[in-house]
């Protein structure tokens, strides 16, 4: 009798973990793929710099200052 009670308990923990373990893997997918919507998302936005004026020095074109 011994023996089926431990084996029960065995069960019932084999069971746990594997509820746990679905839930984190679950919990990390989820995670992972908001954080590549969001890098996605941010990366096919285009970013505004203004005004571009020529930097001959260097020979690109360059942010107008704002503050002029």
């Amino acid at each position: 009798m011994p023996q089926l009670i431990v084996l029960t308990v065995i069960g019932a923990g084999a069971v746990a973990g594997y509820r746990w373990l679905s839930r984190q893997m679950r919990a990390t997918a989820l995670a992972d793929e908001q954080s590549r919507r969001a890098t996605e998302q941010a990366t096919l936005r285009p970013k505004d710099l203004g005004q571009l004026e020529w930097d001959a020095e260097n020979g690109v074109y360059r942010p107008r200052d704002r503050l002029v």
